[in-house]
């Protein structure tokens, strides 16, 4: 594995668990992701990876804070939980469909950077930036260290 520090965006909406939430508790696992590209994503996220955390769903969406990936990846356990909305019939203890990693809070952004700001760059970004591409829905995506800076340089 690369010790190499990698960057990933992942969206949240803030009625379910917002910066804020992640600030009160410090760290929090990343529960519910049911797309295999974002689990992906998530099985290769490694603990000091930077996250852009991401306001979905809202009147303003866009990058809100830093996080840091502060666990390896494991199993999700509400794929197990027949009370939970992401209870996964097919999941077993012994084969685990859907992973997690825990995500520690870092810090607020000064201001949102919206994503009307963000596609603003989208030259800069390059085409591979699936945040603003057409149709992307995925809540797990990866940055790379040239994006990150850009993205935050413009808070």
């Amino acid at each position: 594995m690369s010790s190499r520090r990698r960057y990933w965006l992942m969206k949240s909406e803030p009625d379910a668990f917002s910066i804020d939430d992640l600030a009160r508790v410090g760290t929090e696992p990343w529960t519910g992701v049911r797309n295999y590209q974002a689990r992906n994503h998530m099985r290769a996220m490694q603990v000091g990876d930077g996250v852009l955390f991401y306001h979905s769903s809202c009147d303003v969406p866009g990058i809100v804070g830093v996080a840091t990936v502060a666990s390896a990846p494991y199993p999700d356990p509400t794929q197990f939980d027949r009370k939970s909305d992401y209870y996964d019939p097919k999941a077993t203890q012994e084969q685990p469909r859907w992973d997690l990693v825990d995500v520690s809070f870092e810090r607020k952004l000064k201001r949102t950077i919206a994503l009307n700001e963000i596609r603003d760059q989208a030259d800069a970004l390059g085409e591979g930036f699936s945040l603003i591409q057409r149709g992307s829905r995925l809540s797990v995506i990866p940055v790379t260290a040239a994006q990150w800076k850009l993205l935050l340089s413009l808070e």
